[in-house]
């Protein structure tokens, strides 16, 4: 592996012509050079005066725009980059919810799922759900979607899926690039099947009664949605830190007390950074 400093860079800064721009730079020259002018007239006609108020209204402000754009160079990422996927930091995504009645559970499993299945390397990622409802419904669904990524993660890398949200992914037909294949197809056919059998799944239990969960989303129901202790649980672990399998999920429902001040969601998000060992702004 090289020196830091015989890295070779990961984007560029490319100089752009825009002549457009340059007209318009032209102009507005021109406009401030005549106003300034016309102030000097004004000033010789009328003397000074010490009570006249210049409104910064009438002061035109140019915004000089960069001439340059950065271009990544994306195939320098990767195994020809001295630095790999080792040396990439750890992220941890955070995702919070409140209610499950104003925030769908399929909606908290469609934001997952897109995170999950990210172009990064999998065993370098961390999806922490932050669940303020303490909600049995919201944990068992994003059990369910934690089976559903196990196909759903390889496929989009497989197929190179840019749209990563099943319910938007699976709105229309497939790709155009993709169809004449016949392996997409009975691919894409196969997870839209068990994306449907998964919201089913989730939309049953919602309107079941809670007496009925099972496992963890008994233990959840148990609790009350404003005293309860904290709740930490690990759906999803990559234990084998594989770069291509799916990253880790960890649910969280913070402690709360009836006369404890929880500062809502922005409570929510600084327990999330205490329980995250990876911060990555």
């Amino acid at each position: 592996m090289g020196a830091v400093s015989e890295a070779l860079p990961l984007q560029e800064r490319v100089p752009v012509k825009n002549n457009v721009k340059r007209a318009s730079d032209l102009v507005i020259l021109f406009l401030l050079i005549a106003q300034l002018y016309c102030r000097l007239s004004s000033l010789h006609s009328h003397g000074t005066e010490s009570d006249r108020e210049v409104e910064e209204d009438d002061v035109v402000r140019c915004s000089r725009r960069s001439s340059f754009r950065s271009h990544a160079m994306l195939r320098r990422i990767g195994t020809s980059h001295p630095y790999m996927y080792d040396d990439l930091p750890a992220v941890d995504m955070f995702v919070t919810t409140a209610d499950p009645k104003l925030e769908p559970p399929t909606l908290t499993v469609n934001t997952v799922l897109s995170l999950l299945a990210v172009e990064y390397p999998a065993h370098k990622l961390a999806c922490y759900v932050s669940d303020d409802a303490c909600s049995a419904i919201t944990y068992y669904a994003l059990v369910e979607a934690a089976e559903f990524a196990r196909s759903w993660v390889p496929f989009c890398k497989k197929h190179k899926i840019r749209v990563r949200a099943p319910f938007m992914y699976f709105a229309g037909e497939p790709d155009a690039a993709h169809s004449p294949s016949s392996d997409f197809r009975r691919d894409w056919q196969l997870m839209k099947n068990k994306y449907e059998e998964l919201v089913r799944r989730i939309h049953e239990e919602s309107r079941a009664p809670l007496e009925s969960l099972k496992g963890e989303g008994a233990h959840l129901s148990k609790f009350e949605r404003g005293n309860h202790p904290s709740i930490v649980k690990v759906i999803w672990e990559n234990s084998d830190g594989l770069p291509d399998g799916v990253p880790h999920l960890i649910y969280v429902s913070r402690e709360k007390r009836p006369k404890h001040p929880h500062h809502y969601k922005a409570g929510a998000m600084n327990v999330l950074v205490n329980y995250s060992p990876n911060i990555f702004f």
